[in-house]
């Protein structure tokens, strides 16, 4: 038998560490070595006993999970899965947890205190092995900046020149975090944005995204029209579709059944972007596990559009665009940080501007 995966379990609810440990024991990988009531013992414990995975829970005294996961990430990088209960505050403070460099998060099914957690056993599981497997190296934290106001008074754009689809799911916040900010307001294309997140973490998401970029980012309405210098992010637990003309795009959303064990599912995203936008799509999958968003790529090249991936050094999880550049389908693999400019070159190339 290999190493078992060690585990430290903070949850200032002594009947959720009892729970979470009884589901993680549970899986023959995994062992739980410890377990923390606040971010005070959390910390105490990771020092002592440097573990391959803390699960933290984000409300907590002394020191909060957020708190807590900045120590973490500068004292001794470890690799965190948050768990954590569906509120207002608790979705962005989720959100915010992301950025500050944990791995994935489990949403608690029904409320602080969830004596139904087993409901959610095999997520904690598998979202606990690939956090185990993601290198410390890989751990890092972005301080977002809210965008300069000065820089939000720009020229409108004139139209849509390009349609940017984007697929992304573990680590994909901290990905979304590094690209879109640094996108122009001006920026002559429609986005169009799938992460894998569960229903009410995406609005957070978007309102993140918004407060930190030049160009707009919504949570996707049905019927909302697609415009230039403006993002669209899926809402969880619906698939977002491209739909309408070219010249007046909209989304629509739909809760039909999970594709590739998603809702929303970047391929068929990407699929009816294609069909839309036809050669003047541009895909870009991120970092994520398993294959989402190979489909929806090859039905943009199929159309003669263009799609990026980024690569392996700069993944969280080398998944989904692993499955791109194994199928032949990336025009190009980027590292994060060169996907921003890459992006504007390709859409202001052929726009109204130089």
């Amino acid at each position: 038998m290999g190493k078992k995966i060690r585990v430290i379990v903070v949850d200032d609810s002594a009947l959720m560490r009892k729970k979470i440990g009884e589901i993680l024991n549970a899986d023959s990988d995994i062992e739980v070595v410890a377990f923390a009531k606040d971010g005070k013992e959390a910390l105490e414990a990771v020092h002592a006993l440097k573990p391959d995975v803390v699960t933290l829970d984000v409300e907590m005294p002394i020191l909060n999970g957020i708190e807590t996961l900045g120590y973490i990430m500068s004292e001794i990088p470890t690799p965190c899965v948050m768990i954590s209960a569906f509120t207002k505050a608790g979705a962005a403070e989720t959100i915010k947890a992301l950025e500050f460099g944990a791995i994935e998060f489990v949403e608690k099914p029904s409320g602080v205190i969830s004596p139904d957690i087993a409901k959610k056993s095999r997520e904690i599981i598998e979202k606990v092995k690939v956090a185990a497997n993601v290198p410390a190296s890989r751990l890092k934290v972005i301080m977002p900046e809210k965008a300069k106001e000065e820089r939000l008074i720009v020229k409108k754009a004139p139209g849509i020149n390009r349609l940017i689809a984007i697929a992304s799911s573990t680590g994909g916040t901290q990905a979304l975090t590094s690209i879109l900010p640094r996108l122009r307001a001006d920026i002559p294309a429609g986005i169009v944005i799938t992460q894998h997140m569960p229903s009410g973490f995406t609005k957070s998401l978007a309102e993140r995204l918004n407060w930190q970029s030049k160009i707009s980012v919504v949570e996707a309405e049905d019927r909302m029209p697609i415009k230039p210098g403006h993002a669209i992010l899926a809402r969880g637990g619906f698939h977002l579709e491209v739909a309408g003309t070219a010249d007046a795009p909209h989304v629509l959303l739909n809760d039909g059944p999970p594709r590739l064990n998603v809702r929303p599912c970047a391929d068929i995203m990407m699929e009816s972007a294609a069909r839309i936008f036809g050669d003047r799509t541009i895909g870009v999958v991120l970092t994520g596990m398993g294959s989402d968003g190979t489909l929806g790529s090859k039905a943009i090249k199929a159309e003669g559009g263009v799609v990026i991936a980024e690569d392996q050094d700069s993944c969280v999880v080398y998944g989904m665009p692993k499955s791109i550049i194994d199928s032949r389908l990336a025009d190009k693999v980027l590292r994060l940080d060169d996907i921003p400019s890459e992006l504007e070159k390709m859409v202001m190339k052929n726009g109204t501007r130089k």
